[in-house]
């Protein structure tokens, strides 16, 4: 059964409530009209024709009608008329999703309702048109970082096959350079897994000590900076593998993005976990950005051995993904200190 249009129940609703009041009332005036009539009949000797009777009879119907009919007119008329700026806002909205997202509905007005429903559809295209380039910008910084260890592969085999005199040395040279940058393909796309499971949510939760993820995170990269470890309890529940990679991350960024003879300094406890390390100085307009994938200081889009440019991503993926607090300040004297509180 086909479910009728809004503007129709609208107006059954506006024309109901009109008839409502109306009909009673038309009919206790014929109601009343005719008890009186009957008073006069009865005291007069001979009854009088009853035509006046009749007469208000009709009147009545008559009236009935007009009102019915001009209920339903007003009714329809309101109905069309409160629900013209809604037809306007899903005009407008089917245009924004089919064309582009940077439009909005800018919808003027009392702040009623469909104002604040207006606002909130903006707010919504806002967001999505930020996803969308964002994601726009993650294909295309992928596509290039992905692409930049290919061509340096082919580049050393087509120098080395080209080479008439090549010797075993120097194709076995060439060789190793091109698993190198194999490796380094395979790092890309190990963090890219990372940044897709941490954005996924968690499959499974369990209770883990922070302190113990970070200890053994510790233990598995040797460094020769000076690393200054606090690391009290800090039972959480979450992901203990997403939780894992997110503390390595972070530790890799401190003790990448270092000086030399510098320090990184660790605390976790019942809040949570904090990092901090010595390094160049970091803006604090560039803070947002380098949480972003691809991201480095001092360059949107670089390459460099030491980093792939996905580790705070990840980490803020991870985060979030965990209903954690991440914050990060930069330190007057270089370097960058984040804490993540978790609920």
């Amino acid at each position: 059964m086909t479910r009728p249009s809004l503007r129709v129940q609208l107006t059954a609703l506006y024309a109901g409530l009109v008839l409502a009041v109306a009909v009673p009332m038309l009919l206790l005036a014929g109601f009343l009209f005719g008890r009186d009539q009957r008073r006069l009949r009865a005291g007069d000797a001979v009854p009088p024709p009853d035509t006046a009777a009749q007469q208000v009879d009709a009147a009545l119907a008559g009236t009935a009608a007009v009102v019915v009919v001009l209920s339903v007119v007003a009714a329809w008329w309101l109905a069309g008329r409160f629900l013209r700026p809604l037809r306007a806002m899903t005009v407008t909205a089917a245009e924004i999703s089919a064309t582009n997202l940077n439009r909005r509905l800018g919808l003027r007005g009392p702040d009623d309702e469909l104002t604040r429903l207006a606002r909130t559809l903006d707010d919504l295209f806002a967001r999505l048109d930020a996803a969308f380039a964002a994601q726009r910008r993650f294909v295309a910084n992928a596509s290039h970082e992905l692409r930049t260890p290919l061509a340096g592969q082919r580049a050393v085999l087509q120098v080395a096959l080209a080479d008439p005199g090549a010797t075993a040395a120097g194709l076995r040279a060439a060789c190793e350079e091109v698993l190198d940058l194999g490796v380094r393909q395979e790092r890309l796309i190990d963090a890219l897994l990372s940044l897709a499971e941490g954005q996924r949510g968690l499959d499974r939760r369990e209770v883990v000590d922070l302190a113990g993820l970070t200890r053994q995170v510790l233990l598995d990269r040797p460094t020769e900076l000076t690393v200054h470890a606090s690391l009290d309890p800090a039972p959480v529940s979450g992901d203990p593998d997403l939780l894992a990679g997110m503390i390595g991350n972070l530790v890799d960024n401190a003790l990448r993005h270092n000086v030399p003879g510098g320090s990184v300094t660790l605390a976790t406890g019942p809040a949570g976990l904090a990092i901090s390390n010595t390094g160049p100085a970091v803006p604090v307009e560039d803070l947002d950005r380098l949480f972003q994938p691809f991201q480095r200081l001092g360059a949107a889009r670089t390459h460099s051995a030491g980093g792939h440019g996905l580790g705070l991503a990840i980490v803020r993926a991870v985060a979030e993904t965990h209903g954690a607090d991440l914050s990060a300040t930069p330190r007057p004297c270089g370097g960058l200190t984040v804490t993540i509180r978790f609920p």
